[in-house]
């Protein structure tokens, strides 16, 4: 009988994490300086090596050993025992209030759109000072 476990597939953990994100091959790509096409090479590679692992775990916003230790059985059991809960404890935790006030974002739009007009009238007048 073979005890012997298999090794983790590196690059179909990466796959999995970056689709968790949900990031593209092409935006990985572009983030570590190497072609879309090379991200699927290393997404279909058994084993990574350490260099690019570490720039792929930078990118991802995770570390090089969470990519090496992935499973999906984790992902899971973390999401299931953390979001099945009914109680008001999961409930506050996933109503997150803005920290920002969106009347702030109004003012500065109209503010913005005051200083362009005054351009534009600026803009105007020298055109007909001009003439």
């Amino acid at each position: 009988m073979n005890t012997a476990t298999k090794p983790k597939h590196i690059g179909r953990n990466i796959s999995r994490i970056r689709e968790l994100r949900g990031m593209k091959q092409e935006a990985l790509a572009n983030a570590i300086g190497v072609s879309q096409q090379s991200v699927s090479n290393i997404e279909g590679s058994e084993i990574v090596d350490d260099e690019k692992l570490i720039a792929i775990a930078e990118v991802l916003g995770v570390s090089a050993e969470a990519i090496k230790n992935y499973s999906d059985e984790t992902v899971l059991n973390v999401i299931n025992n953390t979001f099945t809960s009914h109680d008001s404890s999961t409930i506050n935790a996933i109503n997150i209030q803005p920290n920002f006030n969106p009347l702030d974002k109004v003012v500065e739009l109209y503010e913005r759109l005051v200083q362009a007009e005054k351009d534009k009238v600026e803009y105007l007048e020298k055109l007909l000072k001009g003439k």
